[in-house]
């Protein structure tokens, strides 16, 4: 796992640097499960799971690391599925804290 999954969040605001299209690149390369969302604005995962009360479980597993880390998700779940989303709402994009939110559900799957 990437040294990212053992950082944490930083607090952010509307004054945070955004990521350069660079380094989302590089972030993405560590991260191969997640996706860069359609805007460019999130890294995206979905999960397909069996049943609706794995996918209850995962959507709670990222909420409670957003918790943890001050840092909270969007997140979609139904029958069968969990989509992860982050980005800093409070900086309008991707910051670094998201590829360290990713890195760590990522950690906490292996």
């Amino acid at each position: 796992m990437t040294d990212l999954s053992r950082q944490s969040c930083r607090p952010c605001g509307k004054d945070t640097p955004l990521l350069t299209e660079a380094e989302i690149g590089a972030l993405l390369a560590d991260l191969p499960a997640w996706r860069l969302s359609g805007d460019g604005r999130a890294l995206v995962r979905r999960f397909d799971l069996r049943g609706f009360a794995p996918a209850v479980e995962m959507a709670n597993l990222a909420a409670w690391l957003g918790n943890r880390q001050g840092h909270h998700p969007d997140v979609a779940f139904g029958w069968g599925y969990c989509t992860v989303s982050f980005t800093t709402h409070a900086a309008g994009g991707l910051t670094r804290n998201d590829a360290v939110c990713a890195a760590r559900l990522d950690a906490l799957l292996a």
